[in-house]
């Protein structure tokens, strides 16, 4: 416990920086107002608009607050960092910044299969929809994904914080995450290799097989619709999330249990980035640009404002 409190006041040095800290720079911040606007567009549009109620709204508003809220634990940090120059972070820090990282992220990929499984009840089930999917049991829904992502946020920050650093303390990584702080550790990692593992199948595997069979079933009960444009409006509204859902846990699923060592540590930072970058910056252009509801109530908030503004 000695080592453990000694490592407590020291700080960590991250190695993922390039260089080129202006382009870097603007770059970080281009990305996050972007995922921050967007994301906030389409949960006050749903908020506000009394048309955008249903189940699959609802959640899409849980999906855009929680990829605010995502993409705001690294990319303010990383942007400070690229401006100033500076690299170090403190070891309490870089636990909270891994805390809230793992529990978002977790987080996200259970409320990805719950939103599959919303689309195949709808369609594959439409007699049983308003039942099956109740505001109750959607509010339970989601309350279990932030439940299961905070226990596992705790569970790997309560491991990280027992481990021993040695040394310069580096980190290969851009911020803070669990295999990046186990690669800089000096202590037996072993046990905690294998929770990661464990945990990644459990939030990464078996949410994504559901969801492939959730998409399996929802294609052939497509393919029976004798109408062309009748399967265009029923795969357009599930396409958006496929492309969403593809991206996520292709990237989480490699950034966890892919290769972590040598040549491969920059495919690894890049992994890294796609999974806790791109689908926060994503899910809003998607689903707005792909959903004409979306882009209906859009269009009748910018008229009302250019009303307002103009009388």
């Amino acid at each position: 416990m000695a080592d453990t409190n000694e490592t407590f006041w020291h700080d960590f040095i991250l190695l993922g920086f390039p260089r080129e800290q202006i382009l870097y720079s603007l770059l970080i911040a281009l990305i996050y107002t972007m995922t921050v606007l967007g994301n906030l567009t389409v949960f006050s549009i749903i908020q506000a608009d009394s048309r955008l109620q249903s189940p699959m709204y609802f959640f899409l508003a849980c999906l855009s607050f929680l990829d605010v809220c995502y993409s705001s634990v690294t990319l303010p940090a990383m942007l400070a960092n690229a401006i100033t120059g500076n690299r170090k972070i403190s070891f309490q820090r870089c636990l909270t910044q891994l805390y809230f990282f793992v529990c978002f992220g977790g987080t996200e990929c259970l409320l990805l299969a719950v939103m599959a499984y919303d689309r195949y009840v709808a369609i594959c089930n439409p007699l049983h929809y308003t039942t099956t999917m109740k505001p109750e049991i959607c509010l339970y829904l989601v309350a279990g994904c932030w439940l299961c992502g905070l226990v596992n946020a705790t569970f790997h920050t309560l491991m990280t914080w027992k481990r021993t650093f040695c040394g310069t303390r580096h980190i290969s990584h851009y911020f803070c995450d669990v295999l990046p702080l186990l690669q800089a550790a000096c202590s037996d990692i072993h046990d905690s290799q294998v929770v990661l593992h464990v945990v990644t199948f459990f939030l990464g595997m078996v949410p994504f097989m559901l969801i492939a069979n959730s998409y399996i079933r929802i294609i052939c009960t497509i393919l029976k619709i004798h109408s062309t444009a009748g399967r265009q409006k029923v795969f357009s509204t599930c396409s958006s999330h496929l492309i969403v859902v593809t991206v996520f846990y292709v990237t989480g699923i490699f950034n966890y249990n892919g290769p972590h060592s040598g040549d491969f540590l920059i495919i690894v930072r890049v992994s890294s980035l796609l999974f806790g970058v791109v689908p926060p910056l994503l899910n809003p252009i998607i689903y707005c640009l792909r959903n004409n509801e979306v882009k209906r109530a859009l269009k009748d908030v910018i008229i009302k404002l250019y009303i307002l503004l103009k009388g």
